[in-house]
């Protein structure tokens, strides 16, 4: 199973949310150090948020620079990627995969030709939820749909790689609801990446056990919950 530390930017910082609550933030300071620090204890892939972009206070290019220079493992890139300009940009800026959230979920259309443009390898979508219901717009609006629903979609669309995340529990250290993920896993026959709430090596264990095949980790690795090296022997 592949980890995936999550470096969260917003105001150039690496920070983290409670309950994806922009006023609750925790900050961890330099994300360029965060990342390379990810980096050199064997992480083999990074997922990077634009928290500003996703909530239209602004944008961290100069930091998605910084941070692609630094390194020599890929990422992929989230947060606000809403139209096929910022697709484009997300991929000219050195990602290896945009992902992309409200757009697949409220625009359809869009999300098909994002698939067109970038290909299914280099386009993943989020999956935001509290438990299974759905929120967009920077997990600030609930969205009508059911997520089931959308998995069927994006499957019949041609999307190959989810990520879905339990904003009830991201940020927490609460451990992952692995009765919510077993469902997730369940209606998705492709690639499935999880996070929002891991706490432990037990959660990893679980989402293994599941079948999934990456998991994001984020405060339990800046807390010092996890030790990126050890979950790796064990994962």
């Amino acid at each position: 199973m592949l980890l995936i530390p999550a470096v969260d930017l917003k105001g150039g910082q690496a920070v983290r949310l409670l309950e994806g609550d922009p006023s609750r933030e925790t900050p961890y300071g330099d994300p360029v150090l965060a990342a390379l620090r990810f980096q050199e204890e064997g992480a083999r892939y990074l997922h990077l948020v634009d928290l500003d972009r996703a909530l239209g206070t602004g944008h961290n290019r100069e930091a998605v620079e910084a941070i692609r220079k630094a390194l020599r493992i890929p990422f992929e890139l989230a947060g606000g990627i809403r139209s096929l300009e910022a697709l484009r940009e997300a991929l000219a800026l050195g990602a290896d995969r945009a992902v992309v959230g409200t757009v697949a979920v409220k625009e359809p259309d869009l999300l098909e030709a994002m698939l067109a443009e970038a290909g299914p390898e280099r386009l993943a979508v989020a999956l935001d939820a509290r438990g299974l219901s759905v929120v967009v717009s920077g997990w600030q609006e609930r969205a009508s749909v059911s997520a089931l629903d959308l998995l069927s979609r994006w499957a019949a669309m041609g999307v190959r790689t989810l990520i879905y995340t339990d904003v009830r529990r991201d940020g927490t250290l609460m451990g992952l609801d692995l009765e919510v993920v077993a469902r997730v896993r369940e209606a998705w026959p492709h690639t499935l990446i999880a996070g929002g709430g891991i706490a432990g090596l037990q959660d990893l264990l679980g989402l293994k056990a599941l079948g999934v095949e990456g998991a994001i980790l984020g405060k339990a690795l800046y807390e010092g919950r996890i030790r990126l090296s050890e979950a790796l022997e064990v994962v």
